[in-house]
């Protein structure tokens, strides 16, 4: 699989991602907020918590998934890019927040599409820094 067709489906991943996510309620603020530490995919909010979201979308399961690709590393990078976020925009730091993945797998008939709510959180990541 060459880059285009890999961003092709990222896209793809990102628009299932939210349609799933408007269907079920959460109001979009921001897409694709990037930042030398990282990127979020979608900001959203749920009610009142701001839900920080990275979509990760794959055309088969082999290597257990899109949802196995969110490992260690990449979660420290979703979270130093929404501390940056926060650092940034001082409206959003008034509400409780969480991480969550939504892992889609491109098949036959359709995308199967899982969200991960409360995926991993800040406390895992200040474990492991020491």
């Amino acid at each position: 699989m060459d880059d285009r067709e890999r961003k092709s489906i990222g896209q793809l991943g990102e628009e299932l991602a939210l349609a799933h996510l408007l269907a079920h309620g959460l109001t979009p603020l921001i897409r694709n907020y990037r930042c030398k530490m990282g990127e979020l995919d979608l900001v959203m909010l749920e009610r009142q918590t701001l839900v920080l979201i990275e979509v990760r979308c794959r055309s088969s399961t082999d290597y257990g998934g899109a949802a196995a690709s969110v490992d260690w590393q990449k979660q420290r990078r979703l979270v130093l890019a929404a501390e940056h976020l926060l650092m940034k925009r001082a409206e959003l730091r008034h509400y409780p927040a969480r991480f969550d993945v939504v892992a889609i797998t491109i098949g036959e008939p359709r995308a199967k599409v899982d969200w991960i709510r409360s995926a991993f959180s800040l406390s895992d990541h200040a474990r492991n820094d020491r």
